[in-house]
């Protein structure tokens, strides 16, 4: 799938949530699909800086194509990470440093976070551009 596709898919299952628990709740689910860091990989180097939870996210390229694994101390946070990541991963750098990262306002994400979690977010979706970015130069 393409990276519009995940993003196209996103908003659909958030659009079938009318009540805002019902939608964090879909998101702890998100957390429990989130595919895990290695725990090697846990280190200060792929902790995202402005998370108030802790968030390790791990880049890795394979056959032109940039993947990605976390984890979070925190439930909330960890469904995050899992929804950016299921947008994201297992696509070229460049189409992942070149995508639109408004889908978040639109699910209205943003509104609906406190101001940590929403600079958490923030934080997450700058770390994959950084990363694919340095990686689109490398292949």
């Amino acid at each position: 799938m393409t990276i519009e596709d995940n993003i196209q898919s996103i908003k659909d299952q958030f659009s079938q949530f009318d009540d805002w628990l019902d939608k964090y709740n879909y998101l702890i689910e998100l957390g429990k699909e989130l595919p895990l860091i290695e725990t090697k990989n846990k280190t200060e180097d792929y902790l995202i800086k402005g998370c108030q939870s802790r968030v390790w996210l791990y880049p890795e390229i394979k056959e032109g194509k940039l993947y990605f694994t976390a984890d979070s101390d925190a439930v909330i946070t960890k469904g995050l990470a899992a929804l950016v990541i299921s947008v994201f991963s297992g696509n070229p750098p460049a189409e992942i440093f070149n995508a639109p990262t408004d889908f978040i306002n639109e699910i209205g994400l943003t509104e609906h976070l406190s101001p940590t979690r929403s600079n958490g977010l923030v934080s997450m979706l700058k770390q994959i551009k950084l990363y694919a970015f340095a990686f689109q130069s490398k292949i």
